[in-house]
């Protein structure tokens, strides 16, 4: 049995009324219990909403719960979580096939391709691409805007989800490193610019100085996602680059910049102001959920260490000028030390890992936005898979 098949009860509560957006309540235990993917699937189900425009409502919030107020009457709508939704449906459709729930995989695959194309048919502005509608249709994050003409979310996640068209995506990610990246403060925004008098009103955002938080300041959980995209177009350079601005060692080498900075060299921080009079000074740290995004980017994406079950593949995307790079990882009892280096041609290859309780070489060669995997001989070395 999978761990999609473990059993877990639903909570039940009441619902919502017509005037209330929110209730704070301890849910209780129902009588009815299904599988994870039963969970799994109505979950999605409940997600899949769909608004004037073809796009999922926005409610009271998205992933930007300060935006409470763009959609809060029911027909407001939301282009990041169209292109998020699409990201999970795609996922979860492989699941599907792993258990031959094979109609419901091809209704899953048929929605995602419906709302990348709902977004570009709708949602693409000429530089990049909207990231909301207020009830009454106004778009959010369109250079017809006054205030948050631009949005990160929405660029970032046309690459991560892969259902944007490819030249919009890339080109919104121009438009991202264009207004969004300022390298002279070391910031990656959020939105620009802030929101500070925009009707429609947009929500409690707004209730933050402009250059505060999500604001209009940086908010590193969608600047990591920054990175994330980058990397994922093959532009390791750039992905490094906004990696190193996000890491706190760079706003604390000397007295001068702690003191801006205000926060510690060895936690991430939740948001960093780009507000007028304290550019620079960085917000919560500690309870962010930013400090695990920065490791799986770093991992995952630059580095390209990509795990799944016993088949490892390396797929770096890292600047042209380095060398390459080496890391050793423990699978069970069995050491594997990885060295990539940055130079040659092939295409990338999985190894399936063995564990014998020995140590082993793994010897990667990568090109531009290519690699071939080879395997050191060594006693027990682990057999390569395509």
């Amino acid at each position: 049995m999978g761990f999609l098949d473990a059993t877990a009860p639903f909570l039940s509560a009441p619902t919502l009324k017509e005037d209330e957006h929110e209730v704070y309540i301890r849910p209780v235990e129902a009588m009815e219990e299904a599988t994870l993917f039963e969970h799994c699937r109505r979950a999605i189900e409940k997600g899949t909403t769909q608004g004037p425009q073809g796009l999922p409502l926005m409610g009271t919030g998205d992933w930007n719960d300060g935006m409470n107020s763009v959609g809060d009457q029911g027909r407001g709508e939301s282009v990041w979580l169209a292109w998020f939704l699409a990201d999970v449906l795609t996922k979860f459709a492989v699941l599907c096939d792993a258990r031959e729930e094979n109609e419901l995989a091809g209704q899953y695959r048929q929605r995602a391709h419906f709302l990348g194309e709902t977004v570009d048919a709708r949602s693409w502005d000429g530089e990049w691409y909207h990231r909301a509608y207020f009830d009454d249709g106004t778009p959010l994050g369109s250079g017809r805007n006054e205030e948050a003409r631009i949005d990160s979310l929405a660029q970032s996640w046309s690459v991560i989800s892969g259902a944007g068209d490819p030249d919009r995506a890339a080109r919104a990610m121009r438009s991202v490193d264009e207004h969004l990246v300022r390298r002279a403060e070391k910031l990656v925004l959020l939105l620009t610019p802030p929101f500070d008098r925009s009707r429609p009103h947009p929500g409690y955002i707004m209730g933050y100085p402009p250059g505060v938080r999500e604001n209009g300041g940086q908010y590193t959980h969608a600047a990591l996602w920054v990175a994330m995209a980058f990397a994922r177009l093959g532009d390791g350079a750039r992905a490094v680059e906004v990696l190193e601005m996000l890491n706190p060692i760079e706003h604390t080498r000397t007295p001068a910049d702690c003191a801006v900075y205000r926060t510690e060299p060895y936690a991430v921080a939740a948001d960093v102001y780009s507000l007028e009079s304290q550019v620079g000074r960085g917000g919560w740290t500690w309870y962010t959920g930013s400090a695990g995004w920065m490791y799986r980017i770093w991992l995952e994406e630059v580095l390209g260490f990509k795990l799944r079950g016993d088949r490892l593949s390396i797929e770096p995307a890292i600047p042209d000028d380095w060398p390459g790079f080496a890391l050793t990882f423990r699978y069970g009892r069995t050491q594997y030390r990885i060295e990539v280096t940055n130079g040659g041609e092939g295409s990338p290859e999985a190894i399936r890992l063995t564990d014998d309780g020995g140590t082993h070489t793994v010897q990667v060669r990568v090109g531009r936005r290519v690699g071939q995997t080879v395997v050191v001989p060594t006693p027990g070395a682990p057999s390569v898979a395509g």
